[in-house]
């Protein structure tokens, strides 16, 4: 039993906290969610919050997407409970508290089988099933904008920063100030920098089971844009912003402990290290890698990232400390063995992106796939491993396909995901570019 309501209500109220933020992640990762005043939170606590259930099937551009169960029912409620062990101050809100919150069907009390957070505990209890627990290390890259006349440019930008620190590719200090509040709000950031491209940067947040780690990292991306919202500046994890720029990276770091609590991937007698399990883990994400694109590049523009020569994987291939491969193996054993797969990108929804993976290597695991050898020296040649989908059009098609995949996840979460991106695909096929008037107007 977790503290009694009424507890915390006295204890908030102590600190001068005067609201509570409820809020879960939609498919897309957006957070949603209300301000409940202190007060009202036994009630809320109790009976939960109602909303339209479309507000999972919003697309970014505000309009509600027909997916089944939404506007052909009649756009019926969800409920969301606030899951009060997650309460934290925020830092840059004085008088509100934060936590997140867990939708169930209000005429079962069931949990909604389309929230991104139940998707990812569907996928832990299968992993639990074999007898293994998942630990995760999410890894996030972003750019950080700020003004330029009706649009926006990176953030203080100079060529040539990466991996520095100070105020050389950061006047503002903006990663200092982000660092210590993000600190303060407990989410486990450890350590950032600036990364390769001019305004961007990476944060690392510490491992943990992968249901807090993705907890953390949906915070993380929400916590970062309001801060730079704060400073007038804009904060985007989309994949890959400018033509001129790299692409933002959503790596995944796992291991899996056994019942005993040790890592279940290590074994200093076998090849390379790794156990069976890590082994067979790695053979499952490979196998499974094209379908998992779906969820870990969710986005049109995501495979505007990948290519030859972008330290984006394009090929479902691993390698031992190789930066190419999908699948890198960092170089530590012991305790520290594990597996970091670099196919995601920072526009992933973190619930999902994890679920992917867990998903995958429980596969791998329980039906004992087997992977082919490491990838070593230029990591893509794409006569050794087969290419990764090169369109979001084909990633859900492959999606569509893994009846694994859908079994692990859930096959009213998969209807309902591959309604939502269908209709982006189909969204974008029918705009008219900016591109293509360049391209075209002057001459035709």
């Amino acid at each position: 039993m977790g503290e009694p309501v009424e507890g915390i209500v006295e204890r908030l109220a102590g600190r001068g906290v005067d609201v509570v933020r409820v809020g879960f992640a939609d498919l897309l990762g957006t957070e949603r969610g209300k301000d409940v005043l202190l007060e009202r939170l036994p009630e809320v606590a109790a009976n939960g919050l109602s909303f339209c259930r479309a507000v999972y099937y919003t697309s970014p551009g505000g309009d509600t997407v027909d997916v089944p169960g939404g506007l052909d029912r009649g756009l019926p409620d969800i409920s969301v409970l606030p899951d009060l062990s997650t309460l934290a101050e925020l830092p840059w809100e004085p008088g509100v508290a934060h936590c997140l919150g867990d939708a169930v069907d209000p005429a079962t009390g069931e949990p909604f089988a389309e929230s991104p957070r139940q998707v990812l505990a569907a996928a832990v209890a299968r992993l639990g099933e074999l007898g293994l627990s998942a630990v995760v290390g999410p890894e996030l890259e972003y750019f950080l904008l700020e003004p330029d006349g009706n649009g926006w440019r990176p953030y203080d930008d100079e060529a040539g920063n990466v991996y520095t620190t100070g105020r050389r590719g950061d006047a503002g200090s903006h990663l200092l100030r982000t660092l210590r509040t993000l600190r303060d709000l407990g989410l486990g950031v450890t350590m950032g920098n600036h990364e390769f491209s001019g305004g961007q940067f990476e944060l690392n947040l510490r491992h943990s089971a992968a249901g807090e780690a993705a907890d953390r990292a949906f915070r993380l991306k929400s916590s970062i844009k309001e801060l730079a919202r704060a400073d007038g500046l804009r904060a985007t994890f989309m994949a890959k912003p400018f033509n001129d720029g790299g692409g933002s990276g959503f790596h995944v770091h796992l291991s899996c402990l056994d019942g005993a609590g040790r890592n279940a991937f290590e074994d200093a007698a076998a090849p390379y290290g790794l156990s069976p399990a890590a082994r067979h883990a790695t053979g499952g994400v490979i196998a499974h890698a094209p379908a998992m694109a779906a969820l870990l590049n969710p986005t049109v523009n995501s495979y505007k990232r990948f290519g030859p020569g972008t330290a984006a994987p394009w090929l479902a291939d691993w390698g031992l400390d190789h930066r190419a491969a999908m699948l890198r193996v960092p170089p530590e054993r012991g305790p520290a063995t594990r597996l970091e797969v670099r196919l995601g990108d920072a526009s992933a929804n973190p619930y999902l992106g994890i679920a992917a993976v867990l998903a995958a290597a429980c596969l791998g695991i329980r039906d004992r796939i087997e992977p082919p050898a490491p990838s070593a020296g230029y990591g893509y040649d794409a006569t050794r491993s087969a290419r990764l989908p090169l369109s979001l059009g084909a990633a859900l098609d492959a999606f569509e396909a893994d009846t694994g995949l859908a079994e692990v996840l859930g096959k009213q979460f998969t209807a309902a995901y591959l309604a939502y991106k269908r209709a982006e695909v189909d969204r974008f096929a029918a705009y008219v570019t900016d591109w293509e008037f360049r391209e075209y107007a002057y001459h035709l």
